[in-house]
């Protein structure tokens, strides 16, 4: 392994367990403005003394601002690192984090914060290099887990020359896997319009939008085929219908999850979908649209320097989560992720970090942006 990777990975897992502790203790859903702004005070206070650090607009509307993290350097490449702060862990159900036996167990632990907690590690120990790079980024948003307006980023990093995303690493057996191809996601809206009636005196007067939304989940679960042509996942996550026991509920809505190879197959969905149920009006869209990363080829050359670096193989993988990195693959060719540490449980209460992995991937983290910057 290269020295000085060995050496900056081994001061980045020192300090990441305490690191991690202090961004999981805050509890931050999407959407709440207030606990995106405690993280993006803990995280400037862990940023280099050397950097810059700016807030830019968030790509959803009545979201705290997201955060840039910027060093400048004397060389010639730009690399930007990826992550959010966002949980969907509500206040709730959000737990601080414990050791439990080699796991670290708290809410985001993996989804992603400690992805985070590499990536700042990593900021650390570069800026230390400035002759390496031209300019080297950390993007940090707030609203990845819950968003639905069109991610707005991408311009900002015209002319980087790679991207690395932290979602949680890969477990892989020949050696440290990362992620270079991603399904395309899509939610899918279902609003239903029909009319209330008393549900015990004159039930047939009214046109039931529950009925006509369980009617449409089935038509979207229909399509589900994770092992046809498309690798199609088609999932009904959230209903909502009716406010009393006994009245025949008149408007409702429904959410589904749709993963594929690529937003066409993702888009057909819609058309399986009746604009009528029984006299119910049913209006679909797709409100959520995160475009696939194919980046195998592209990367290729990148996991064989790194993996030089490291002295041993980074494998690369696919996962059908949805990322940021997807956004930047189409303009940014050398984009790679899963270069968090391992876990488990991800959207869970009880989701975690294998502890003994902040060191590992750290090594791995390093050699990536080593050789991208090369």
């Amino acid at each position: 392994m290269d020295e000085w990777i060995e050496q900056a990975a081994a001061e980045i897992a020192r300090r990441a367990p305490r690191e991690l502790e202090a961004l999981v203790a805050v509890s931050s859903p999407s959407g709440d403005a207030h606990a995106a702004d405690e993280c993006a005070a803990l995280t400037a206070a862990l940023a280099p003394d050397e950097a810059t650090i700016e807030r830019v607009p968030c790509s959803s509307p009545e979201h705290a601002e997201d955060q840039v993290i910027r060093l400048k350097g004397t060389g010639t490449r730009k690399v930007l690192l990826v992550g959010h702060n966002d949980t969907v862990i509500s206040h709730a159900e959000h737990k601080p984090l414990k050791r439990v036996g080699e796991q670290l167990v708290g809410s985001g632990a993996v989804d992603m914060k400690g992805g985070n907690v590499l990536a700042l590690g990593a900021l650390r120990a570069f800026a230390k290099r400035p002759e390496l790079y031209d300019e080297l980024a950390l993007l940090l948003v707030c609203d990845e887990e819950w968003r639905t307006d069109d991610f707005s980023h991408v311009p900002r990093f015209a002319g980087f020359d790679a991207c690395l995303c932290f979602e949680a690493g890969e477990l892989a057996e020949a050696g440290e896997g990362v992620v270079v191809r991603r399904k395309a996601a899509g939610t899918i809206h279902i609003r239903a319009y029909g009319r209330t009636a008393h549900s015990g005196s004159a039930p047939d007067r009214g046109r039931n939008a529950l009925l006509a939304l369980a009617m449409a989940a089935q038509a979207v679960a229909s399509r589900h085929a994770p092992d046809g042509p498309s690798h199609l996942t088609a999932v009904p996550t959230i209903l909502r219908s009716g406010d009393a026991f006994n009245v025949v509920p008149g408007a409702g809505e429904l959410y589904c999850d749709v993963r594929a190879d690529s937003l066409d197959a993702i888009e057909d969905i819609l058309t399986h979908i009746p604009a009528e149920h029984e006299g119910v009006r049913l209006e679909a869209e797709l409100v959520r649209r995160w475009p696939g990363m194919q980046s195998e080829e592209a990367t290729a050359p990148l996991l064989a320097s790194a993996s030089t670096l490291l002295g041993r193989t980074i494998v690369a993988a696919a996962r059908g989560g949805a990322s940021d990195a997807s956004h930047f693959a189409a303009t940014i060719p050398l984009t790679v992720d899963g270069l968090g540490p391992r876990g488990g449980k991800a959207h869970n209460p009880e989701e975690f970090v294998l502890e003994a992995s902040l060191h590992s991937r750290a090594e791995v983290a390093l050699a990536l942006i080593l050789a991208a910057l090369k």
